[in-house]
């Protein structure tokens, strides 16, 4: 198994899915990356899921963000099982599902942990930059279905950060203050980075307007 740590390349593979064969990187592009894995087609929780991401494509576009499952049942299946995500759920499936058959995917991502199932993935999370590195992991338990909106934030958050030089306070919400890191301590240059002002609860804790987008 492999083991991958934040700001890791995300391996690349090619595998079929259920729009047919991709190459990971060149599907992905100059996109954000959310890649989540299901246990299994035809299944409760995860039928659950992909719906919800099916009526979140407009807020993944937005964020220029792909968004591509995984299970290790063949495509075929993943086919039929769609049209039962679509028809149960009211939404389209337009992301492509992994057939990782072979569980090649889910070796090379550690998806599959023994004391859950020795075949079946578990419900793992990885959010990828264009760049191809890995900015966050999740892991849920087979039974308990993700939070998407808590997926959807944590995007939002990473973007911020990477495009102002901002910290991220914890239950921080799109328009929330956000936090001056302690790597700027120059005044010149937060005056030029946070033209809004800022206050200090200690001198380790400064919260400043959220920049603008």
């Amino acid at each position: 198994m492999s083991t991958l740590h934040l700001g890791d390349e995300a391996p690349d593979f090619e595998q079929e899915t259920s729009i047919g064969p991709i190459r990971f990187h060149e599907w992905a592009g100059d996109s954000w990356v959310v890649l989540f894995s299901h246990p299994a087609d035809f299944t409760p929780v995860c039928t659950t899921e992909l719906g919800l991401t099916g009526k979140l494509a407009p807020e993944f576009a937005k964020r220029n963000v792909k968004a591509i499952a995984l299970s290790v049942d063949d495509a075929a299946s993943h086919v039929k099982w769609r049209d039962d995500i679509e028809q149960t759920q009211g939404t389209q499936v337009q992301f492509p599902i992994i057939a990782d058959v072979d569980r090649k995917v889910a070796t090379l991502y550690d998806m599959i942990h023994p004391n859950q199932s020795g075949t079946a993935t578990v419900r793992s999370v990885f959010i990828i930059d264009p760049k191809k590195k890995l900015r966050l992991t999740l892991t849920y338990p087979m039974s308990v279905g993700r939070n998407f909106d808590e997926i959807l934030r944590v995007i939002d958050a990473l973007q911020l950060s990477d495009a102002h030089s901002v910290a991220i306070p914890g239950n921080w919400r799109d328009g929330d203050d956000v936090i001056i890191p302690l790597t700027i301590q120059d005044e010149d240059e937060i005056r030029q980075k946070f033209p809004k002002g800022y206050r200090a609860e200690r001198p380790y804790l400064r919260f400043t307007p959220q920049p603008n987008k």
